[in-house]
């Protein structure tokens, strides 16, 4: 693979990227230009936002040609939970992330990784994330049926400066909507935690925080360590946050949240 981007050939059609950077087309010659040197199952470019829901630029075909519903059940809640979405709003920053580098200690034993995560990418996940101000951050990602290898990483590491850098140039094509516009937040739809907010369960804002982090798959402790608060509170939360909306389990917890979802469609 390495010999392939430092072949006179590889550089050539680094020349093609930078002539495409203004066409429609741009995202998919990228990825055909990364598919011959990295392989990888499913990718999508997307615009992170604190204040709407991802927005799509570019995604690769489902198997059967029509909409993905997974990805679907994604745009439509499942984000909130992504461990990708949450780290870059907490931190955006440019650079290459890895599922390692943002999955929380309990992600795999979460719902949202066994009923999304794992059908939907299965196995590993690279973000290329470029922040975008108020407007929050883009992202290009690579989904993997298989964990990328050590030479897998010493490529993306290789190449992410110049990616960033056609990233970049090909934002500065683009009229990005600033978070403090004058649109509502969730304008383009309400998400499962508003309509948490907006039901009988009458969540704080506090407590919506800690059911998105716990459905992602952070444990107490680590929740405790990200939002700067004793365990004990984050336990006592836990406790209001189940008695207010009537359930005794973690799996009914997503349950509910399922539901919420479900209905802020």
């Amino acid at each position: 693979m390495t010999q392939a981007v430092d072949s006179a050939v590889w550089h050539r059609l680094i020349g093609g990227l930078i002539e495409a950077l203004d066409k429609p087309n741009f995202w998919n010659i990228l990825i055909r230009y990364l598919g011959d040197v990295l392989h990888f199952d499913n990718w999508v470019v997307l615009q992170f936002s604190r204040d709407h829901r991802p927005v799509v630029f570019a995604e690769s075909p489902s198997a059967s040609g029509g909409a993905d519903e997974l990805f679907q059940d994604y745009l439509n809640g499942f984000y909130l939970l992504d461990p990708f979405y949450i780290a870059c709003l907490d931190d955006p920053r440019a650079g290459l992330l890895r599922l390692d580098d943002v999955a929380p200690d309990r992600f795999e034993a979460e719902d949202y990784y066994q009923r999304y995560f794992k059908l939907n990418i299965v196995m590993d996940e690279v973000q290329f994330n470029l922040p975008l101000g108020r407007a929050g951050v883009l992202i290009l990602s690579l989904g993997s049926q298989r964990r990328y290898s050590v030479e897998d990483m010493t490529l993306l590491n290789a190449i992410t400066p110049w990616m960033l850098a056609l990233i970049r140039q090909r934002s500065a094509l683009h009229e990005w909507q600033d978070d403090d516009s004058t649109a509502e937040p969730g304008s383009d739809g309400v998400d499962a935690p508003t309509a948490l907010a907006k039901g009988s369960s009458n969540l704080t804002n506090r407590e919506l925080e800690i059911v998105q982090l716990l459905l992602s798959g952070f444990s107490s402790k680590g929740i405790a360590q990200k939002l700067k608060i004793s365990p004990e509170t984050v336990k006592g939360h836990r406790k209001h946050i189940y008695t207010k909306l009537g359930v005794k389990s973690h799996a009914e917890l997503f349950a509910i949240y399922l539901q919420a979802k479900q209905a802020a469609r």
